[in-house]
């Protein structure tokens, strides 16, 4: 499995921007898809996840009503649209994969088992 972010970059308080990320995966097989943040200094923190089978989603809530996650089966690829960005949203944002038929409420941020290269978004005050 391959995941591959793209979207990335540097906004404003306010902005709005979107995440993608590819992803190379086994057919038949089902994932918990999900994104991170990481500030530097700081343990990586789940924002938002999707299930490739079940289609249940979960935020942080920090990003509660500004994020949302989506998954388009056609294209293998997962987004993370962020509207309404803070300048406390900065920081690397990683695409994960966790083998599962769906995600689920108390463990959706654990137990990754792919990761992506990462993608920085800066926002500016």
């Amino acid at each position: 499995v391959q995941l591959a972010e793209s979207g990335g970059g540097s906004v404003q308080a306010g902005g709005s921007l979107r995440l993608s990320c590819e992803v190379s995966i086994s057919v038949n097989i089902n994932y918990c898809m999900s994104w991170f943040l990481q500030e530097t200094g700081k343990k990586r923190e789940g924002v938002a996840a999707i299930g490739t089978g079940g289609g249940s989603t979960f935020y942080a809530d920090s990003v509660k009503g500004r994020f949302t996650i989506s998954y388009d089966n056609a294209k293998n690829s997962v987004y993370l649209q962020m509207d309404t960005l803070k300048p406390e949203d900065t920081a690397m944002y990683y695409c994960a994969a966790k083998v599962a038929h769906d995600c689920w409420p108390t463990s959706w941020s654990l137990g990754v088992n792919y990761w992506g290269q990462g993608t920085q978004v800066t926002v500016s005050s």
